[in-house]
């Protein structure tokens, strides 16, 4: 009897054992010819038993990808695409460069803080006025975001004349929309963006059966 334990390690365990012995078969086969047919079909199965890879872009170059990795980079066929190399799989990433600045309110994020300041550069005063109430309501719906707790125009207020640099200053009459009604508009998009998620989620379980 044959244990787990006691055989050779599986490269990409997703393909099973099966296809492993089938790359090993392929690599012995001398004939190029035959060989390159060998491959084509191993392809076929890989793709078979894996249905998820069809949804990624360019799965047939991921699948001829796989078939040389689980060869160890020892099959000799004619490949389609680039054969990668074994280097490929050691490489480290390139780091991502990250946004450097200082956020003042990071539950208000940069792109508040970018909006005010566009704002603070518009010269007609009732277009900028107007502008500045539509803000500080975007700015109150924010924050309620991130905190369910009812907050006071006021603070609203005082963080936007903090982040313009006190180049922003509503009128002392001004009223913001009511948090009851920020929470609904709120409750509303978040229903809205789940329903989006489980429908494409359907959908794409819908395409893979139809595959």
């Amino acid at each position: 009897m044959e244990y787990n334990t006691q055989r050779g390690h599986l490269i990409i365990p997703e393909y099973g054992r099966n296809i492993q012995k089938m790359v090993e078969q392929a690599i012995a086969i001398k004939d190029r010819e035959e060989r390159n047919r060998y491959a084509q079909a191993i392809i076929a199965i890989m793709g078979y038993l894996n249905p998820a890879l069809r949804d990624i872009v360019d799965f047939k170059h991921k699948l001829w990808d796989h078939l040389f990795i689980i060869s160890n980079f020892k099959l000799d066929v004619d490949s389609p695409y680039p054969i990668p190399g074994k280097n490929t799989l050691v490489a480290k990433p390139k780091k991502v460069a990250y946004p450097i600045g200082n956020i003042k309110f990071r539950h208000f994020g940069k792109i508040i803080e970018d909006m005010v300041k566009e704002v603070a550069l518009v010269e007609d005063e009732a277009k900028r006025d107007a502008l500045t109430y539509n803000v500080a309501n975007f700015m109150k719906m924010s924050y309620l975001n991130w905190n369910r707790d009812s907050v006071t125009d006021e603070t609203i207020i005082e963080n936007l004349v903090k982040l313009s640099g006190n180049k922003l200053k509503p009128k002392e009459d001004i009223r913001l929309n009511h948090t009851n009604e920020l929470l609904a508009i709120n409750a509303k998009r978040n229903a809205a963006n789940n329903t989006n998620i489980k429908k494409n989620n359907n959908n794409n379980k819908h395409k893979r059966r139809k595959k």
